[in-house]
């Protein structure tokens, strides 16, 4: 539906991004997820009309958006955009916010102001109340159908939960995800929080430094990470270096499976900490010193350290009165290993 061909951008002849493919399929979430200066904000208001890029090519639908003889302006390109905190007209009231831009009489922009006001779950009587009136949840949503009221092929979303606090965070981002699908929108969200990316997307791209360092599934990159900045950016890992042969990588942790039995030699391995068992046993097991602990009730997390780590691992774990700090532990790894690349 979406095709980046070679999107390049740069300010002042510093390069912002490089050489950007990307194919965002119809009715898909994507997250370009990295690092602030990454270049992903460009990258957005690329796609929206708001820049041009200095290369490449951008296709929506079969239309072309850019080119080296086409460039189509935002307001032409039916693509929806949600800013980082709605950012709603604080003149307008909520009705007059989702109404604007609809071209239809009075009457038809009421009844269709009122069917995206259901279709994300706001009380009708919030249309009469003004913006500083509700809440920041309900504004986000707002910016939602003022976006959805234009029947865009495509949503943008520029780290529109940013300003809620956590509990509203993860609402707010199942709600528009499930909105997003029910209404048979393609949405690509623009993050620089990994566990948000996880939970949204079903086509992660990891940008570091213009370019996109790796682009998949969630459980993919998330599992599978290219290299090692990629790994530690999308969560908490454990980094060994491993001598790999016939599909086995021996490391301080012993001997664990990987993917793929054609690698040899020295190798970075990784392993995510759920991967890690915590035992009494630790016989024939791998040994860790239990450093710190946080207890929360059921779960705690602990803080655990051995010879041959480059630096702490935190583990959640069913709360045992043995796991003290200073407790030796087993640590046993379930799963293959992922080998990552030089």
């Amino acid at each position: 539906m979406l095709t980046l061909s070679g999107i390049s951008k740069k300010f002042s002849q510093t390069p912002v991004l490089e050489a950007i493919d990307l194919a965002v399929t119809p009715g898909s979430r994507t997250a370009i997820v990295g690092p602030s200066g990454s270049g992903k904000t460009t990258l957005l208001r690329i796609l929206a009309g708001f820049e041009a890029p200095d290369t490449g090519k951008i296709t929506l639908q079969g239309r072309t958006l850019f080119d080296k003889q086409t460039v189509v302006p935002a307001h032409e390109r039916g693509i929806g955009f949600v800013p980082q905190e709605g950012a709603l007209f604080p003149h307008m009231k909520v009705g007059d916010n989702i109404a604007y831009g609809l071209k239809g009489p009075k009457d038809e922009n009421r009844r269709r102001v009122a069917e995206l006001m259901e279709l994300v779950s706001l009380d009708a009587r919030l249309a009469a109340h003004w913006p500083h009136e509700i809440s920041g949840g309900q504004q986000q949503r707002v910016a939602l159908a003022r976006a959805l009221a234009q029947k865009p092929a495509l949503m943008l979303l520029d780290e529109p939960f940013s300003a809620l606090d956590t509990g509203l965070r993860a609402a707010t981002r199942k709600a528009t995800a499930e909105l997003l699908a029910q209404a048979g929108v393609a949405s690509i969200l623009v993050t620089h929080d990994q566990q948000e990316a996880l939970s949204f997307a079903s086509q992660i791209a990891v940008i570091r430094q213009g370019r996109f360092t790796q682009v998949g599934s969630p459980a993919e990159v998330y599992s599978r990470p290219v290299d090692e900045q990629t790994a530690l950016f999308l969560g908490d890992a454990l980094i060994f270096t491993a001598q790999v042969s016939h599909g086995v990588a021996r490391c301080a942790l012993g001997e664990i499976p990987v993917a793929n039995p054609s690698i040899s030699g020295e190798r970075r391995i990784m392993l995510r900490p759920e991967q890690l068992i915590i035992t009494a046993t630790t016989a024939s097991q791998a040994q860790a010193t239990v450093t710190g602990v946080d207890f929360s009730g059921h779960l705690s997390t602990l803080t655990l350290m051995a010879t041959g780590w480059a630096s702490p691992l935190e583990i959640k774990t069913v709360s045992q009165p043995w796991l003290q700090p200073g407790a030796t532990v087993g640590v046993a790894v379930q799963g293959q290993a992922c080998v990552l690349s030089h």
